[in-house]
């Protein structure tokens, strides 16, 4: 292992078989970055016809004039042997000199386990491989569990034999605590970027969505999973008292869930929540964060970084979150906003009525705390750290 940062590849494989979730928003940014530094590309991607309507939206442009060949074959996974041999076999398929694994969660299950009981990747693979590791558990919980335990072992395995090319963290404190263990690691932090906000004025937003100007608006944004804690939001909601101000905007495509509609519409009846109940363009997002007073982070049990937490900041907003590891750390730290013990419907109503009746000069100063903290997941220091990775210069801003 050497603490050299990696050569620069002129021709790199990004690998991002997926399209949920921030899949597609961080393939964006990689495209762009690294293209607007010079570096050729071939994408590896989910190519059934309706992913490519997902992935065309996101990208558009970005598109045009790159290589892009299918992640998955007609049956499933490339390779046969495993994810990460579905990533050596799509390095064949091109003259790419390295592959650049964009949620490198995808293969690293798999593959730190099977490096822990002695099976390596295909050799091919061997330090030209790099990725953003989203949630590596192993390196943040004291007591590990067999799985865990097994994925710590692989790690260290492969980072002792020079495996990775880079391994990019979202989370800081993981990131400060890695490299002191091992300070020559190619391990990178890696911010969990916001993209630059220019959306309309607070009046103009509501007025497109239909929200009393009057009310204090909380927004809950994301996608249809349990673990994101909507329920636990309408379940809050409906306890308020008939004079709060408080006022839901329900924002993502949710899953069918037959209790969970019936009390959403129990909100609606109460002139309480606005939904918009389906994936949403860029300009959508932004109108939905301008029209909200404070974002609602209601995760249960979360582990590591939040997108939504760094649009709240980059819009200027508030959290109410759950208190869990790196969340709780950062809202605290940084005076993000109010906390509450995750899974606790009835404390989530009280932080909501509590910010529901909070005057404007609390309110002012929680936004001053969210536009400081959006400096450092800007999508300029997005940039700066990805380019960084690559042992690639940096432009300046």
């Amino acid at each position: 292992m050497t603490s050299a940062a990696p050569s620069r590849p002129e021709h790199l494989l990004l690998y991002e078989p997926r399209i949920e979730g921030h899949h597609l928003v961080y393939l964006r940014y990689i495209v762009e970055d690294l293209r607007d530094a010079g570096l050729k590309l071939t994408l590896a991607l989910d190519q059934r016809p309706g992913s490519q309507v997902f992935i065309r939206e996101q990208l558009g442009s970005l598109l045009d004039g790159l290589r892009i060949i299918p992640a998955r074959d007609d049956v499933g996974w490339r390779g046969g042997r495993g994810k990460a041999a579905a990533v050596a076999a799509c390095l064949q398929m091109t003259d790419a000199k390295a592959a650049f694994v964009c949620c490198f969660d995808e293969i690293a299950s798999q593959c730190l386990r099977r490096a822990a009981c002695g099976w390596m990747p295909p050799v091919s693979l061997r330090g030209v491989t790099g990725g953003i590791y989203v949630r590596p558990r192993f390196l943040s919980e004291r007591i590990l569990s067999p799985n865990q335990t097994l994925k710590k072992w692989g790690f260290a395995r492969l980072l002792r034999g020079g495996w990775f090319s880079q391994i990019l963290l979202l989370d800081e404190y993981l990131h400060a605590s890695l490299k002191a263990s091992s300070p020559d690691a190619p391990v990178y932090f890696l911010p969990d970027p916001a993209p630059d906000f220019h959306g309309p004025a607070k009046v103009a937003a509501r007025d497109k969505m239909q929200i009393p100007h009057d009310a204090r608006v909380f927004l809950f944004y994301g996608g249809p999973y349990k673990r994101k804690g909507l329920d636990l939001a309408v379940a809050a909601m409906l306890q308020l008292s008939a004079e709060s101000r408080a006022f839901l905007l329900c924002v993502g495509c949710q899953p069918p869930d037959h209790v969970l509609s019936r009390e959403l519409t129990r909100l609606a009846e109460m002139k309480r929540v606005c939904q918009i109940n389906r994936f949403v363009s860029t300009a959508e997002e932004e109108v939905s964060f301008a029209a909200c007073d404070a974002v609602l982070l209601p995760y249960r049990k979360h582990f590591g970084s939040s997108g939504v937490l760094s649009r709240a900041a980059a819009a200027g907003k508030p959290v109410i979150a759950s208190d869990d590891e790196l969340i709780g750390r950062r809202v605290r730290e940084h005076g993000l906003g109010l906390l509450f013990p995750s899974g606790n419907a009835a404390a989530l109503q009280q932080c909501i009525e509590q910010m529901a009746t909070l005057p404007e000069e609390q309110m002012a100063k929680w936004s001053q705390a969210a536009h400081k903290y959006s400096v450092l997941c800007s999508r300029q220091a997005f940039r700066r750290a990805l380019l960084q990775s690559f042992n690639l210069p940096v432009p300046a801003v």
